[in-house]
């Protein structure tokens, strides 16, 4: 199967990506050695495990520093390499701040990186338990947080270095959706995952207030598979474990995992 027959099987705009993977592949065969990727989102794994599994001489790990990472770097790798941990150049921070007079949110951390000039595939999960605050960034990022970002907003801040042992425990509680909706648009999942009208979820969509993979999504019309990840602002999560066939009246049977805000 060559790569205009693969690109055939996934969205059209994922074909940079699958382009790129194949240039990693292609570095780890014809030079012999460990190819380390990016931070990677649950679809962009799925697209790169795919075309791994096509090649006999290499093979795929991944770590985002913590056991239920979403975001993950990649190493493929030839046969005879054995993968550590160093490899991946992980490094867990948990944000040091007065946490009995100031209160800290995703999004501000997340502005922070961003407006610090990180892309979002250059740091891995923000993860909290409520109250304390971690983010998973590579080795030289980690300095570069501890060197030169003092302020979350206007909270001060320290970034203390962590073992990856240390990694807290999120406070989020998904539960497990099966159901059918009518097609696979991305309004129907939203409106599936929250009881809500397809209506409201439409306007939701066209708001800008929906993430698709981490981007804003603002077509209500634009098809989901398996592995993407919405992110619905002041509602939650959800994400697409796995669908199935059609019913006897051709409604699409979804599996999804929906965490509530």
């Amino acid at each position: 199967m060559d790569s205009e027959n693969i690109k055939q099987h996934f969205r059209p705009e994922e074909a940079p990506l699958i382009d790129q993977v194949n240039d990693w592949v292609a570095t780890a065969t014809g030079q012999y050695r460990p190819v380390l990727t990016a931070f990677l989102n649950p679809r962009q794994r799925y697209i790169a495990q795919t075309i791994a599994n096509r090649v006999d001489e290499i093979k795929l790990a991944s770590d985002g520093g913590w056991s239920g990472a979403e975001m993950q770097r990649l190493l493929f790798y030839p046969t005879y390499y054995q993968p550590t941990a160093a490899d991946f150049d992980l490094q867990l921070l948990t944000v040091d701040y007065p946490v009995k007079f100031a209160e800290l949110h995703h999004r501000q951390i997340m502005g922070t990186l961003i407006g610090e000039g990180l892309s979002r595939e250059s740091f891995g999960d923000i993860i909290t338990d409520g109250q304390r605050w971690q983010v998973v960034v590579t080795k030289e990022m980690a300095q570069f947080l501890r060197q030169e970002v003092h302020h979350v907003g206007r909270v001060k801040v320290k970034w203390l270095v962590t073992e990856q042992t240390g990694a807290l425990t999120p406070v989020e509680d998904w539960e497990q959706v099966a159901t059918t909706i009518s097609s696979l648009r991305l309004d129907n999942v939203v409106a599936a995952g929250f009881n809500y009208s397809r209506n409201r979820a439409k306007q939701l969509i066209e708001h800008g207030l929906i993430h698709l993979n981490w981007e804003v999504m603002d077509r209500p019309d634009y098809p989901i598979v398996t592995h993407d990840l919405l992110s619905v602002r002041h509602a939650g999560r959800v994400r697409i474990d796995a669908i199935g066939g059609k019913t006897r009246k051709q409604k699409d049977r979804i599996s999804m995992s929906v965490v509530r805000a």
